[in-house]
């Protein structure tokens, strides 16, 4: 009879091994080549420089700003992903910021209507951390889809 996880130490200390084994070698080949990032980045610039033209002045700046810093990391060699996701990160936070201040009040307060609606049957399923998290994702996304910006995230490639 099993009444302790010492029962299971050696084994969860082989599958642990293992574990790490795999996350070693799958970090020694990278998942996408550099040609492909190099054209994500490339056509994630040129849809902000269409989205530009539709924009705002003070957006399209933004816009047209964050085209070229994915123009200028297109160009360059990207040994750390995780270094290069977080400048994505920033990128896409500061798109989302200026495609929100476009948005008018009636406009955001529509969208947070249409989401709490479609959020009603699984609000009871979740504590309200996930709540928050769910919300913020789903205005983000419907902004950014409304502006027609793409998302920056290598998740996306």
């Amino acid at each position: 009879m099993v009444n302790s996880l010492a029962y299971c130490a050696q084994e969860v200390l082989a599958a642990a091994g293992e574990g790490a084994e795999a996350r070693s070698s799958a970090s020694a080949a990278p998942p996408f080549t550099d040609e492909e990032l190099a054209a994500y980045l490339r056509q994630n610039a040129a849809q902000l420089r269409a989205a530009a033209g539709r924009a705002g002045p003070w957006q399209a700046d933004v816009y047209l700003e964050t085209a070229d810093a994915l123009e200028q990391l297109a160009a360059e060699r990207h040994c750390g992903l995780e270094a290069l996701e977080q400048r994505l990160t920033v990128l896409e936070e500061r798109i989302k910021a200026a495609s929100v201040q476009a948005h008018s009040e009636n406009e955001l307060f529509e969208l947070r209507r249409e989401m709490e609606r479609q959020l009603a049957p699984y609000r009871s399923k979740m504590n309200a951390e996930q709540l928050v998290m769910l919300q913020k994702q789903y205005l983000d996304r419907r902004v950014m889809e409304a502006a027609g910006l793409p998302r920056l995230s290598l998740f996306y490639l």
